[in-house]
């Protein structure tokens, strides 16, 4: 058993349990854990994705060092040149700074030579095979009707800043925005040889371009709704809904039927799309086509580029003070790029089998706690709990890495060029990814590699997903007590189990189906406590100006909060078999729990970024994740004592109770 799994060097007593629960448990670890130049904020999460990034990066340089060794299986020198070519590309900072932009001038050149509608929509559909998404995404996913298949998806895209209100508010700090971004084009185009009054133009019509776009697309809260982004038709029609693109032509390049049916998520953004077709003059998509193929390239080219992206994106919207050192960029790169190819070697090294069935068996004795939790529910009906039962029943588990390895065999890679493995690597995962079309779902298949530091829900497969990664401390202690990795992974599990039952997720069934199996009052009962959550949090204040927006962090919120009610109910069972020692290092096993859950999500934050997740992340910051749904929480009140004059005391009819 490891004490230190709590260490009390993390807390700050200056602070009480019931005046700030989040630095009470955090204030120490704060003060010792400044932000890097590097980062917009830094936490237990960044601070474990570092680490594994070394172990990733030395595994990587090994592979690449030794990837002429004879003792390896074909398949294995396979991937260590694949990994090799791709990173030793990418760390030649002479052979980039020599290529400037040189990799995209044709690309470039492809473009100036449109000369009509026509030569418009087949470039569109070019580079979209060659994985560069100029106006909007095409994907697969299973089919919400029949979530055994999948099915081809159509998402709003082409636009340079993450969320349509940017383009829309018209207070200052949007202004600001767009009047940076603005400046951000221009620099580009200069890189490029534009004068600056050239620059200046190409901005202002770019700008014009993407606000029609925004104008029409959805808000990241109309996005989180399954129903609206959920509109069926058959491949043919697209050409009513959005002229002037080749649609047959696009899937028939991607082998993908064209009698099958399309999802078009935002249909008046395909509507809009086909209307600006015909409506703006080919100079002017000349113009924003380029600017669609230098931001998605940016980083893969000479310094100027790169350092030029990062100015905007990462230094004015974030607040970051430095660029990551580029040994850090080219791993991640390569991550992206052979994501599950390196996960196979990060498993074998560091992630021993026993820690996977003691996940397997905290996932159950988690799923038998919210079984309970549903069974002692006063507000849902017993028809209602069946289904719920069922789909609770039906949650797929999948730890630490895939039961089968996605093959890289027809992959090809230079030591020519950073940009065209990256873009030869982009190639060959988007061919993989569309050959899933028309075929039975997978459920074998992961979405997250085994290295990644984080884990997921996934309504239309009903699975909840830990990679080896996010499997080590402070999530996870193989040698701690119970209220220790209960209140850690033990919650992360119940977040992501409840997630099958927040405000979205509840509107699927046990198959993954979209499909109301909620009576009218269950729902209406739900809707009602789930607003009381909502409403919580629109009061947490983030700046002089600005609140959190309860509406769309809603789906994470009720998440938190089912998941630290789970697990300690979890957690109190496995009591009932061991019981825990009454104290270590002062608190009861009770408090642990709660400190455990709390350090999860320290860090700290620049100012910049508290403002741009707080409008971009359905997720709430770190600090209103602790203090936000613990005072719902009668144990969490009970373990420290928190009476009626502490801030983190809510009375009993205010408090949020959902699952």
């Amino acid at each position: 058993m490891s004490a230190k799994a709590i260490d009390t060097k993390n807390l700050d007593t200056s602070f009480s349990p019931g005046e700030d629960f989040y630095h009470f448990a955090n204030g120490g670890w704060l003060k010792n854990n400044p932000i890097p130049d590097e980062f917009s904020r830094y936490g237990s999460f960044d601070k474990l994705r570092e680490d594994n990034r070394e172990i990733v990066r030395n595994i990587i340089e090994h592979v690449a060092e030794n990837s002429n060794t004879d003792n390896q299986s074909d398949e294995a020198l396979k991937i260590a040149k694949l990994v090799g070519d791709f990173y030793n590309t990418g760390m030649n900072t002479e052979l980039v700074e020599k290529y400037g932009f040189e990799p995209i001038t044709q690309d470039l050149e492809q473009i100036e030579a449109i000369k009509d509608i026509s030569d418009l929509s087949s470039l569109i559909r070019h580079f979209y095979q060659k994985s560069i998404p100029l106006l909007f995404y095409l994907y697969p996913s299973p089919d919400r009707e029949d979530s055994s298949m999948i099915i081809s998806n159509l998402h709003q895209g082409g636009m340079g800043l993450s969320e349509v209100e940017y383009y829309r508010n018209k207070d200052q700090r949007n202004e600001e925005i767009r009047s940076e971004y603005k400046k951000y084009i221009s620099k580009m185009f200069c890189l490029v040889g534009k004068n600056e009054e050239e620059a200046k133009n190409a901005a202002n019509i770019i700008l014009s371009i993407e606000t029609r776009l925004a104008d029409a697309g959805m808000t990241r809260l109309e996005l989180r709704d399954p129903h609206k982004t959920f509109n069926k038709v058959s491949v043919h029609s697209l050409e009513d809904i959005c002229h002037g693109l080749d649609w047959n032509s696009l899937f028939e390049g991607f082998k993908i039927d064209t009698d099958s049916q399309v999802n078009i998520g935002q249909p008046q953004f395909f509507k809009e799309l086909g209307d600006m077709m015909k409506d703006i003059d080919i100079k002017d998509w000349k113009v924003y086509l380029k600017w669609r193929l230098l931001n998605s390239s940016a980083s893969f080219l000479s310094s100027a580029f790169a350092e030029a992206k990062f100015n905007f994106y990462g230094r004015y919207l974030s607040g970051k003070e430095s660029m990551q050192p580029r040994w850090k960029r080219v791993t991640a790169a390569t991550e992206d790029a052979l994501g599950e190819a390196i996960g196979r070697l990060f498993v074998n090294q560091y992630f021993p089998p026993d820690a996977k069935e003691r996940m397997l068996k905290l996932t159950e004795n988690l799923r038998e706690a919210l079984r309970e939790r549903i069974s002692d529910l006063d507000w849902m009906t017993a028809k209602t709990k069946t289904h719920a039962f069922e789909k609770l029943d039906r949650i797929r588990v999948k730890i630490g890495y895939p039961d089968k390895w996605r093959s890289y065999v027809s992959l090809n890679l230079s030591n020519k060029s950073y940009y065209e493995n990256y873009r030869d690597a982009a190639i060959f995962n988007l061919e993989h990814e569309m050959s899933k079309i028309g075929k039975p779902a997978d459920k074998d298949e992961w979405h997250m590699t085994p290295q990644t530091v984080n884990a997921y829900y996934h309504p239309l497969l009903n699975e909840i997903v830990f990679p080896a990664g996010i499997l080590q401390p402070p999530f996870f202690h193989k040698d701690a007590d119970d209220a220790v990795n209960y209140g850690a992974i033990g919650v992360v599990i119940g977040h992501e189990m409840t997630h099958g039952f927040d405000d979205q997720g509840r509107k699927f069934d046990k198959d993954g189906n979209l499909n109301d199996w909620w009576s009218k009052d269950d729902a209406n009962n739900f809707d009602q406590r789930s607003k009381v959550l909502e409403e919580q949090f629109n009061k947490i204040k983030i700046s002089d100006d600005l609140f959190a927006n309860g509406k769309l962090s809603l789906g994470e919120n009720i998440a938190d909060l089912g998941g630290i009610n789970i697990a300690f109910h979890a957690l109190i069972k496995a009591w009932s078999q061991s019981p825990p020692e009454k104290e270590i290092d002062g608190f009861t096993p009770q408090q642990r729990f709660f400190l455990a859950y709390a350090h999860i999500w320290a860090n700290n934050i620049r100012e910049k970024e508290k403002i741009r997740l707080t409008n971009e992340d359905v997720h709430s910051l770190g600090i209103n994740r602790v203090n936000g749904p613990l005072p719902n929480v009668q144990e969490f009140l009970e373990a420290f004592s928190i009476s009626e004059k502490d801030n983190m005391h809510l009375n009993e009819e205010s408090r949020a109770s959902i699952w």
